[in-house]
């Protein structure tokens, strides 16, 4: 997985760039707010580490977005690796 972030400081806009393996998938959820759900992709570098939030209509919006370019991806294949 790769992040790319911009982030305004004193000096103008610094732009951050890392990569790292997904460690962790998890669905947060308030049985008193379900509206407030999120999921969160966790991640881990050789030098950075980090947590993406990302609430259910942002997943839903990128559901949509993948949908519409799967023509492109071809044949889409998981696979899973012993550790």
């Amino acid at each position: 997985m790769k992040v790319r972030i911009r982030k305004k400081n004193r000096d103008g806009v610094v732009r951050l760039e890392s990569s790292g393996e997904i460690k962790e998938f998890m669905i947060n959820e308030d049985f008193l707010k379900p509206k407030d759900a999120y999921v969160s992709v966790c991640f881990k570098g050789k030098e950075s580490s980090g947590i993406i939030d990302l609430s259910f209509k942002e997943i839903e919006i990128l559901n949509k977005e993948v949908k519409e370019k799967k023509r492109f991806l071809g044949d889409v294949e998981v696979m899973k690796f012993d550790k």
